[in-house]
């Protein structure tokens, strides 16, 4: 799996756990950790913030805007529910 393959399958599986739809960072990172993760947690937070995250500067030479930011440190998967 593509480290952006398993940050997602982590946060779609927070999201249907979460009462307000939303997960933060650190429950993507524990939540992989979990797993037995094979990426590293700085590869993590980056592809949160940054790649997979559709209203953050586009500085990398491939995006996935898979996430909305919605709060601080909250992210929501792009096209669900608010």
């Amino acid at each position: 799996m593509t480290a952006q393959e398993e940050i997602l399958a982590a946060a779609q599986e927070l999201t249907g756990r979460s009462p307000d739809g939303t997960f933060g960072i650190d429950e993507v990172v524990r939540a992989m950790a979990e797993r037995g993760r094979q990426y590293a947690e700085s590869t993590i937070r980056t592809h949160i913030t940054s790649p997979m995250c559709a209203d953050a500067p586009d500085h990398h030479a491939k995006v996935y805007d898979d996430f909305l930011r919605v709060g601080s440190g909250r992210y929501r998967l792009r096209g669900a529910p608010s």
